[in-house]
């Protein structure tokens, strides 16, 4: 297959992406309040997290789901319309309460079209929970700790079944109810579990459940946690543990547990083993740390191990302008040397007045490569959205890298390179000897759209995690910086080291891939399709992409290992040419 035929199918790839029509997002879909909510729930966590950009993102999200939905006005629609505008505008101190008001607003909407009689759900959740109750009291007052386990464990699991009312209607009785029971399960892990703790607890229990069902509990104001909230405490743990200090250790998971109810959404909705590994083991752990023979250093492994996991669920995967940049650069300081080439071709060959038809078709090359990448970016954005858009951005973002380093090793071989050189050469000689300024313009656009096209499936790896707006931005930005390059080269052309500049941005890429590889992963690890086996002794370094977990180290390394036998068989091949030369 010769190179212009191989160069024909990427330009007929490229057109039916270009023209392949735009699938509006949820355009066939009925109403949807769970991505509505995941929407709103992403952009709470970046608003506390101070990322004003991917709050506003997120929000931008929400407001194509709901346009989508095109429910009739009412009251509740308006309201929901009112908070969106006005969380839209609002700057990133009061965002977060209008978040709150707009989750409120929708959830107001869903009960008005799914009405519910709240009072007598929560009879019905009194009724299942009477019997659980009344066999754990009488287990408390026997003194027996196998039956109060046992009937513990019944009432965990009535408890699991029947929670959902309580959850959606009141988040004070649900936060002091897990409370209460995490405590009561502490208390009996301890090596000499203390009952009257246990019958408090349990009274405690009891009355926030009989005000529940009554409706006569007061909702408290709930404050302003994160996970770096838990991040704090569980360091704060981790610290007293290795300095032997087991009470203050306590008291600070104790407190992990008081505030965890608020905080627990967030977690399972990121991370749902996790969730299930706080829910089940702390408490235990906590009720044991005193325990004689308890084996403190497993117990300081696991809570870095949480820690490590809760850190993970609230790091930066997204990619910058900068990396849209970057990828351009590479890419268009090759096509840049091509234009120069040919350019110099034509001086050469006394056919000055055909240059104007090497910028048209250069021009023309990089405006369908513009186009197509951004027809891209926007095509990719909308294919999908929540859980479903998490899992295609991994495997798009793996595909992307794969491709990224394959087909820039091949394309890089010096014997495609000089292969493709006897082939523009030729195809210029024709459309001089011709004077067709078609043929001259069609040998610049190919030149150009070449790199465009290998830019374009670099650029699959990133545009799903970035806004269309800073991708156009990286764009721009890569064209600005290539336009001065393009001058200085031509007033500087033989003082400037170009192997240097292509030797940092081809490392520069190498490094994009490894971010790709590591973000890609993590995402996939985060939907659960993929394992996470945490190292807790290494760092979390969002700028390159490397997450501590096995599976994301051992993918990145494999990379590595790629580039590096890639460059020896490059160096090898070099240095068997110049032996031959000889």
């Amino acid at each position: 297959m010769t190179h212009s035929s191989q160069l024909y199918k990427w330009i007929a790839v490229m057109l039916i992406v270009l023209f392949m029509p735009i699938r509006p997002a949820f355009a066939e879909t009925e109403t949807n309040y769970s991505d509505l909510y995941i929407s709103i729930s992403d952009s709470i966590m970046q608003t506390k997290k101070s990322n004003d950009a991917e709050a506003l993102t997120s929000l931008r999200e929400f407001e194509t789901i709901w346009q989508q939905q095109n429910l009739e006005s009412s009251r509740y629609t308006k309201e929901i319309d009112k908070t969106l505008k006005k969380a839209i505008q609002a700057d990133s101190e009061t965002r977060g309460v209008l978040l709150s008001s707009l989750s409120k607003a929708v959830h107001e909407l869903e009960m008005s079209e799914n009405p519910v009689d709240e009072q007598a759900e929560r009879e019905k959740f009194g009724k299942a929970m009477e019997s659980s109750l009344a066999d754990l009291r009488l287990s408390i007052e026997s003194g027996s700790l196998e039956e109060i386990e046992q009937a513990n464990q019944q009432f965990i699991s009535t408890w699991t079944r029947n929670e959902r009312p309580v959850r959606e209607q009141s988040i004070s009785a649900y936060g002091a109810i897990e409370t209460a029971m995490a405590f009561m399960r502490i208390t009996l892990a301890e090596e000499e579990p203390d009952l009257n703790m246990l019958r408090t607890q349990f009274d405690e229990l009891t009355v926030t459940v009989d005000q529940f069902v009554e409706g006569t509990l007061k909702e408290t104001a709930t404050e302003d946690y994160s996970l770096t909230t838990l991040i704090a405490l569980l360091d704060e743990s981790t610290d007293f543990l290795q300095n032997g200090e087991l009470d203050n250790a306590k008291k600070s998971l104790s407190e992990f547990i008081k505030i965890w109810p608020n905080i627990e959404g967030e977690v399972r909705t990121k991370n749902a083993s996790l969730y299930t590994e706080l829910e089940n083991e702390l408490p235990l752990m906590i009720g044991q740390l005193s325990n004689s023979g308890y084996d403190l250093k497993n117990a300081d492994r696991q809570l870095q191990n949480f820690k490590q996991q809760i850190a993970l669920l609230q790091t930066n995967d997204s990619f910058s302008f900068w990396d849209s940049a970057l990828i351009l650069l590479r890419e268009g300081l090759e096509a840049l040397l091509i234009i120069m080439a040919l350019l110099s071709f034509l001086t050469s060959a006394n056919q000055q007045a055909m240059r104007k038809w090497v910028f048209v078709g250069a021009s023309a090359g990089m405006m369908l490569s513009m186009v197509v990448a951004i027809m891209m970016s926007t095509v990719l954005q909308s294919l999908t959205i929540g859980n479903d858009r998490e899992i295609m951005e991994g495997y798009v973002g793996l595909v992307a890298a794969a491709l990224m380093i394959g087909v820039g090793i091949w394309m890089h071989q010096k014997s495609n390179i000089a292969s493709w050189n006897r082939y523009i050469s030729k195809q210029m000689g024709q459309a001089i000897s011709k004077g067709s300024v078609f043929a001259m313009a069609s040998v610049s656009f190919l030149s150009v759209f070449r790199e465009g096209a290998e830019t374009i499936v670099f650029y699959a790896g990133i545009a799903p995690k970035m806004s269309t707006l800073e991708f156009v931005m990286g764009i721009l930005l890569a064209i600005i910086i290539l336009a001065i390059v393009a001058v200085v080269f031509m007033k500087l052309s033989h003082r400037i080291p170009i192997h240097r500049f292509f030797a940092v941005a081809t490392i520069l890429i190498y490094v994009l891939a490894f971010k790709i590889i590591g973000v890609s992963l993590h995402t996939l690890q985060l939907t659960n399709v993929i394992n996470t086996t945490v190292q807790p002794r290494l760092p979390i370094i969002d700028l390159i992409g490397f997450y501590p977990t096995y599976e994301t180290i051992m993918a990145q390394l494999g990379l590595l290992i790629l580039i590096l036998v890639a460059a020896w068989i490059r160096r090898t091949g070099k240095h068997t040419n110049v032996k031959l030369s000889n």
